[in-house]
């Protein structure tokens, strides 16, 4: 946005089952002065609070070329292709897709609305701010051990999440999260599918996520987009998501379509975000569009179509742009375009939370990846001994130890083949701990579904990995 008048056209406000007053979706920091720190220490006042920061600033990667390692690999998955740890970031995969969870008060706000319609809008901008934090996230997660976990718990947002790497050929990660008032699950699988094209890498992450709002008995499904990082060889490193989402509202026959679109010849297109809703009838309710790494808002179908022919004609008065010439070695990202322009009549679904001052320093993580592997006091004997907050290649790197991190996770990779090796020997078979590969009941299609019991603390069972 120009300026924060742009917002004063939008309507801001659905109808609720609790009060018939207007809801604010102007996207309320969700980490505030309530629960942020710069360490884990307690304040003045005797009370902990969650970092602000990393314990150390991200390690620089512009003495190291990853030309000599993905030159032979055009075309090819790259799952088991070994890349410097430097250009790793310092968390994990099971921690990286934790962060599907950063808006959560978005299933809180559909738990409380009335209307189907009104709920799959709100759905829909939870799905879009879910892969928010990507933005800008050029760094590679470790990949986790077969048999990690990884567990969050965050009494203020009303959740608690378990995570466990189900697979290891091919990479399966499987999670699920629940409210704490019995409100909603979320749950899904990821197989993150890389594949190198020449001057980019491509991640699909292949995989169904599955929103259940209990109380309502509704049960969404959708899948999330593809994931383009551009540069890899030479260039400033740049990020696009691109592709089709469908969400599907099982109970109720409603349906979101979600584009998201690919940057374009002239950047244009560039994080835009459209789609529409429509009923069990086919008929369209709603249109939504925005960007995902800012925003989304709701219209009704007949004013964003005569807002769109009154774009289309002053946009023919124009000139044509010029066309460029020569063939670019690298592949350019557009500059910065002019941010949503709001159609009068929107309702603002979702605004992005703005990351911090020094997020560049930090691996471009948001506020609320700052505290994903930070270690909360008295929580380290309550962990699963598997919880990859403890593992010591990750917390090394972290710390800025760029050598016992490359040292350590060596280690444990063989560790891992040498497990795997004596498994193989006795004839047995690795049994995941958490999750079963079972039948989505809403989909009908193969799902890792969580059995329970992780929170229960009984983790004589878990193996030992680092």
């Amino acid at each position: 946005m120009n300026s924060e008048e742009e917002f004063y056209d939008a309507e801001t406000g659905l109808e609720s089952d609790e009060d018939s007053c207007e809801v604010n979706f102007e996207d309320a920091q969700v980490y505030d002065s309530k629960h942020s720190s710069n360490a884990s220490t307690p304040q003045a006042n005797g009370v902990w609070e969650r970092r602000k920061t990393l314990p150390a600033p991200m390690i620089s990667r512009c003495d190291y070329s990853v030309w000599g390692i993905l030159k032979k690999c055009i075309g090819m998955e790259l799952s088991k292709i070994t890349m410097p740890i430097v250009f790793n970031e310092p968390l994990s995969f099971l921690q990286r897709m934790s962060e599907y969870m950063e808006h959560t008060h978005l299933i809180h706000k559909a738990c409380t609305l009335s209307d189907s319609i009104d709920r799959m809008q709100v759905v829909a901008a939870f799905a879009v701010s879910s892969v928010a934090s990507q933005w800008d996230r050029t760094g590679k997660p470790f990949n986790p051990l077969l048999g990690e976990t990884y567990e969050l718990t965050r009494e203020d947002e009303g959740y608690r999440l378990i995570s466990e790497q189900v697979s290891h050929h091919p990479p399966i990660s499987a999670f699920h999260a629940q409210s704490l008032k019995q409100e909603f699950e979320f749950h899904g699988s990821i197989y993150p599918k890389l594949k190198f094209w020449g001057k980019s890498v491509e991640a699909e992450p292949k995989g169904t996520m599955t929103l259940e709002l209990l109380k309502r008995k509704e049960a969404f499904t959708w899948t999330n987009p593809l994931c383009c990082v551009h540069n890899i060889i030479m260039g400033k490193l740049w990020i696009e998501q691109y592709g089709t989402v469908e969400i599907v509202n099982h109970n109720t026959g409603d349906r979101c379509v979600l584009n998201f679109k690919p940057c374009g010849m002239f950047g244009k297109e560039l994080h835009k975000v459209e789609g529409y809703i429509q009923d069990k009838s086919k008929k369209k309710q709603r249109v939504l569009y925005g960007k995902w790494t800012e925003c989304m808002y709701s219209v009704a179908p007949k004013v964003y179509e005569a807002n769109k022919k009154k774009a289309e004609k002053g946009d023919a008065k124009k000139n044509k742009p010029e066309q460029s010439a020569g063939k670019q070695e690298t592949e350019d990202m557009p500059g910065v375009q002019e941010t949503i322009s709001v159609i009068t009549g929107s309702a603002l679904l979702w605004r992005i939370t703005p990351r911090p001052a020094h997020s560049e320093e930090m691996y471009n993580f948001t506020s609320f990846t700052m505290t994903l592997n930070e270690l909360e006091p008295g929580m380290e004997r309550l962990l699963a001994p598997t919880d990859c907050r403890l593992r010591p290649d990750v917390r090394a790197m972290e710390n800025g130890d760029l050598d016992t991190a490359s040292v350590e996770k060596d280690r444990l990779e063989e560790k891992q083949r040498a497990a795997r090796k004596e498994c193989s020997k006795d004839e047995g078979e690795w049994s995941t701990r958490w999750f079963r590969l079972g039948t989505n009941p809403h989909t009908g299609a193969q799902d890792w579904l969580y059995t329970g019991g992780y929170f229960d603390r009984n983790y004589t069972d878990c193996p030992n990995l680092y």
